[in-house]
């Protein structure tokens, strides 16, 4: 699809160079208006009578635009782009050219096809738990707009009248997503709040006044006369002999209002709120709750190929690297392999960052897509003349939010803004790029990685990043590389981010860039940048110590103790380990080991250590023998059916 290109320099407050962008985006002279959300929006409007795909270079009205282009009934499909902030209002803006040709030309890439979705189903019953004054409080104030429900599980209030139905209990407890919540507590009052109906009839009874209008016996007070379960009669909400205290129940929504929250992981579920005593909070999460009525979808975030995950084989344990990493905690062990649910991921990405095997990939977008903007970005920037790129991976909710105020901070002259050689690239989430597209970037020209982590990452998040950067950097200062490619920028603010940026010195990158796309498997796509980068390294390698964590290595055999049983090759997921069918040989294949430490966990007899390195040499993808023995012949028929050793032991 054609594309048409909007550029507004926003009332001559930034320098755009139309003919230079024209040039670096293989078209003619770009014409830059000046108000174009203003008096030339009509020059905007035109350009929607056609059918091509249409970039405006501006978002601080995108509002309007999108207003515009529906009045017009356009079929044209928008992207906009942020070239102000980003770039010209910055200190550098005199040299920002390459850098606005390179966020154009990915602006101007065909959208990528559509992933699976997530399908919640949500009719509003609310389950609203915690001490009953605050609940009651809540409860009345959305009655109105959800199915409200509530389990009160401390606190001493007046309940009136029936409106909703209401249970107490303790040791409560919740799992589920949008949609399908359960929550589980035990009765342990013997009043029966949604079979009492309020009568008062047990409360005068009560000879030691030991129930009041919460309509629950105060055991401490309680003499156990038993004259309120004869006032209360056929109603039968009193039971002191009660044994059946487990209590369940279904529910679309929960608003926890429990000081501590009962679920606490980082990554909540969606459709569960917890508040706490914050009123500010409880507020501005119950008016989610009331959006939260009807049929909502999410991208299935995640590719899993169970044939080559090396979670575990005959249970033995080996990567859990996913699970660990998890913060909605999504995945759980499944046999052998692993159970990620959907309703529950987040889509944060990082369980395929730090996936050794590329079992589990992450597809919002696919490899194939953000490798081809991330190539396009650097290309487009180098053909516009620009030197040292760096690439500035943020997240797009707190991290663009950071980014557009160091902008605004900049266009006052309170702030320098991004340099000229940083391109921000916007992610679903900072955890869901590794080593692979991280080596590919610098492949293709990027001096530096840069991911900015604002603090509301998950804590593992951040220590696994910068695991996998310690080992991107380790390779590429291996083989002659100079300077620091990969950095976690952690900023609070906008002030802090520009601080952060200037301390950035540009890393040495490859004579040539590459030409390779990001394969849909990791290892494919961890083969093509690291053959391109020893192809260029200024001081070539053929082998290289790795840090812990490293998903290379070799292992060694003791052939005194193997007996060449196999049972590290059927417990090998990647077919690194392989026999023989012709001879007793023990084989293995150096590039497909992960170290996942199934073979060294599975040998019975202890022969087999694992050590991490990267070996650079075409060996690495040859199969090498680690050990062999004489065949055992039978001595009635003479066949071969085993090792000499393994017959002897």
């Amino acid at each position: 699809m054609n594309t048409r290109i909007k550029v507004c320099n926003c009332n001559h407050t930034m320098p755009v160079d139309g003919q230079a962008l024209g040039a670096a985006l293989g078209e003619g002279a770009l014409p830059v208006a000046s108000q174009l959300c203003r008096r030339e929006v009509d020059n905007y409007i035109n350009t929607l009578e056609g059918g091509e795909r249409l970039v405006v270079a501006c978002t601080q009205e995108q509002p309007l635009f999108e207003e515009l282009a529906e009045m017009k009934q356009t079929v044209a499909p928008l992207r906009f782009v942020n070239i102000r902030e980003t770039g010209g209002w910055s200190s550098e803006s005199a040299h920002v050219t390459p850098k606005l040709a390179a966020l154009l030309a990915a602006a101007r890439l065909p959208d990528p096809e559509p992933v699976p979705e997530v399908e919640y189903q949500s009719e509003g019953r609310v389950l609203l738990m915690g001490p009953a004054e605050r609940v009651l409080r809540w409860a009345r104030r959305l009655e109105r707009e959800l199915q409200v429900s509530v389990l009160l599980t401390s606190g001493d209030a007046s309940l009136t009248g029936r409106q909703w139905p209401t249970w107490t209990g303790a040791q409560s407890r919740v799992e589920g997503w949008l949609g399908a919540f359960k929550a589980s507590w035990q009765q342990a009052n013997p009043i029966d709040l949604d079979l009492c109906t309020r009568c008062n009839a047990c409360i005068k009874a009560c000879p030691e006044n030991a129930i009041d209008l919460m309509y629950q016996v105060n055991l401490n007070a309680c003499k156990d006369h038993r004259d309120c379960v004869s006032a209360c009669g056929a109603i039968g909400a009193i039971n002191f002999d009660r044994r059946d205290t487990e209590r369940e129940a279904e529910f679309d929504l929960i608003f926890d209002l429990h000081e501590t929250p009962l679920l606490r992981m980082h990554q909540l579920p969606q459709g569960y709120f917890a508040p706490g005593a914050d009123e500010t909070k409880a507020a501005e999460q119950a008016l989610q709750l009331t959006e939260l009525v009807g049929i909502f979808s999410k991208p299935r975030f995640f590719q899993y190929k169970d044939s080559i995950c090396a979670h575990s084989r005959s249970k033995q344990p080996g990567c859990n690297a996913c699970i660990d990493i998890c913060s909605a905690e999504a995945i759980s062990a499944n046999g052998d392999h692993i159970k990620v649910n959907p309703s529950l991921c987040a889509g944060c990405g990082a369980c395929a960052t730090v996936c050794p095997s590329g079992a589990l990939s992450y597809v919002y977008p696919r490899a194939s897509d953000l490798g081809a903007t991330i190539k396009t970005m650097l290309a487009t920037y180098a053909r516009a003349g620009g030197k040292r790129p760096a690439l500035l991976l943020h997240g797009e909710g707190q991290g663009a939010e950071l980014i557009l105020q160091l902008g605004q901070l900049a266009g006052a002259g309170a702030a320098q803004g991004l340099p000229a050689r940083v391109i921000p690239l916007a992610l679903h989430h900072i955890a869901s790029t590794g080593i692979d597209v991280w080596l590919s970037a610098v492949a293709y020209g990027a001096s530096n990685i840069l991911v900015l982590a604002t603090g509301e990452e998950a804590p593992q998040h951040c220590e696994a990043l910068e695991q996998q950067m310690d080992i991107a950097q380790t390779i590429l200062n291996a083989l002659g590389y100079s300077g620091q490619h990969m950095q976690l920028l952690r900023a609070n603010n906008a002030m802090e981010l520009d601080t952060a940026l200037r301390r950035v010195e540009a890393g040495l990158t490859p004579a040539q860039p590459a030409t390779f796309n990001l394969a849909a498997l990791k290892r494919n796509t961890l083969d093509y940048a690291l053959t391109h980068l020893l192809a260029q390294a200024p001081q070539p390698q053929q082998e290289i110590a790795l840090p812990h964590g490293a998903p290379f290595g070799t292992l060694a055999v003791n052939k005194d103790s193997c007996t060449l049983c196999m049972a590290c090759v059927g417990a090998c997921p990647e077919s690194a380990l392989a026999d023989n069918p012709n001879l007793p040989q023990l084989r293995f294949t150096e590039t497909n080991c992960v170290q996942c430490g199934l073979c060294e966990k599975t040998c019975p007899e202890n022969a087999i250590t694992l050590t991490l390195r990267l070996l650079l040499t075409p060996e690495a993808k040859q199969p090498r023998v680690m050990n062999e023995a004489q065949p055992y012949h039978c001595i009635r028929c003479d066949k071969p059916f085993g090792t000499l050793q393994m017959v002897e032991n």
